[in-house]
């Protein structure tokens, strides 16, 4: 059953999904039905519909004569979205530098301190949540709308792939010094070191996902 908010309902059905998906609840292949949704969301057919035809527009599942079809993220996929994070993930970074406010940045150290607090206590949930907010928080401060549409969707993706990651200590401890770097670029407003750092991060999450 959904929670009452402030969003609608058919987003959070669109949110719950997508986040059932990308997480690997429902694994590649399979073949769902809108009445097993209705039924395990506890909501009406319509929110349903609604959200399922979003996730379709995004290719994460197709609507087929069987049922609704799961398509996930495929090993291109990811292979894709990392070339496209390599060649603009950067570029954020370095919008961030140029216009994030005392207040942002004081928003992106709390991030990275409490990553490396958990990374500390080898939790690896609440490691790859304020991972996701450490990006997250520099896509929407970058001043660029642009940026952050096209960054957030790629970032949301591959998630499964990072919990892997994030439960491996080596790389976490390697991630968050990673971030730290990227995060004292940006303070000292450093455009080309922010966009070189934030490369060479996401150039070694690549490699670290992509051998497994």
């Amino acid at each position: 059953m959904l929670e009452h908010k402030t969003i609608s309902l058919a987003e959070q059905v669109f949110e719950r999904l997508e986040n059932d998906i990308l997480t690997g609840k429902y694994q590649r292949g399979e073949i769902l039905t809108e009445l097993k949704l209705v039924t395990d969301l506890g909501v009406s057919r319509t929110p349903v519909r609604e959200a399922l035809h979003r996730l379709e527009q995004e290719h994460i599942i197709e609507i087929t004569p069987k049922g609704i079809l799961i398509l996930g993220v495929t090993e291109q996929d990811l292979k894709d979205i990392f070339a496209i994070r390599l060649r603009i993930e950067g570029l954020a970074s370095a919008f961030a530098a140029e216009n994030m406010t005392s207040e942002q940045l004081a928003e992106l150290k709390e991030a990275l301190d409490l990553q490396e607090f958990y990374v500390s206590k080898h939790d690896p949930e609440h490691i790859k949540t304020m991972d996701s907010r450490f990006h997250q928080l520099i896509y929407r401060y970058c001043g660029s709308s642009v940026l952050n549409d096209t960054l957030l969707p790629l970032h949301k993706k591959v998630q499964k792939y990072r919990r892997a990651s994030v439960e491996d200590n080596s790389r976490a401890h390697e991630s968050v010094c990673e971030h730290r770097a990227i995060y004292e670029a940006i303070e000292a407003k450093n455009a080309a070191l922010a966009e070189k750092c934030t490369t060479e991060h996401i150039a070694n999450a690549a490699n670290h996902i992509l051998k497994k």
